[in-house]
């Protein structure tokens, strides 16, 4: 059985990646890169007898490559926009209002999945993007403790037990706004607040990124 291999050539570095059945190689110009990915193609198909996908081979400048879910922008690693697409449906999934499953298997699974996605993608340079996913991950968390509460009297009883001002329970309680908004209501958020979701499990982004770069485990 013939395997396919995806090859593309990128200027500017003179260094070769080989991985599996895809492989960059950098060279010094667009002529070079031309010359050497038709030799190695003949060389693959030749040689190895392995299959050269055309369409997803070609010749390129590095700031139009990517590899293996990443990519290099102004010298730095940064991830792809469609492994961030990935990273929130799957965590849409785990956090869907209409899964049924516990706060506490959903806390889990979060765990389970992000902290394995950051230690693979948390390598690039993408502090702003993971801050911006962290604030995403709280809300959707709140937003799932939210519908779990249900009805105004349970809603009313936890957001007291937090710490919440009983005045303005009374008006979180009673809103008519969704759930998703009601995840972003000031209330809602001072009692479900940062540290006390880290003290549920919830992952902590900005913290395991800092980690991963600085070997530091301040939050």
């Amino acid at each position: 059985m013939s395997r396919e291999v995806h090859v593309r050539f990128c200027e500017g570095l003179g260094v070769r990646f080989p991985q599996a059945t895809r492989l960059l190689i950098f060279v010094k110009s667009p002529r070079a890169a031309k010359r050497v990915l038709g030799s190695v193609a003949r060389f693959v198909e030749g040689r190895l007898k392995l299959i050269v996908n055309p369409t997803k081979s070609k010749a390129a400048k590095l700031s139009q490559c990517t590899f293996l879910g990443f990519r290099l922008f102004r010298g730095k690693l940064r991830w792809i926009d469609s492994a961030e697409t990935r990273f929130k449906d799957r965590v849409r999934a785990i956090t869907s209002r209409s899964s049924g499953r516990s706060m506490a298997w959903r806390i889990a699974a979060l765990r389970h999945y992000v902290i394995g996605w950051l230690n693979y993608f948390g390598h690039s340079h993408s502090y702003r993007e993971v801050l911006k996913l962290d604030r995403w991950l709280r809300r959707r968390v709140r937003m799932c403790y939210w519908k779990d509460w249900k009805r105004p009297r349970p809603r009313r009883r936890r957001l007291l037990a937090l710490g919440a001002d009983l005045a303005e329970v009374h008006l979180a309680t009673r809103s008519r706004k969704g759930y998703w908004r009601m995840s972003n209501n000031r209330i809602v958020q001072q009692a479900l607040s940062n540290r006390w979701l880290w003290g549920q499990g919830v992952p902590n982004m900005k913290q395991q990124w800092i980690g991963l770069h600085y070997g530091s485990t301040l939050r």
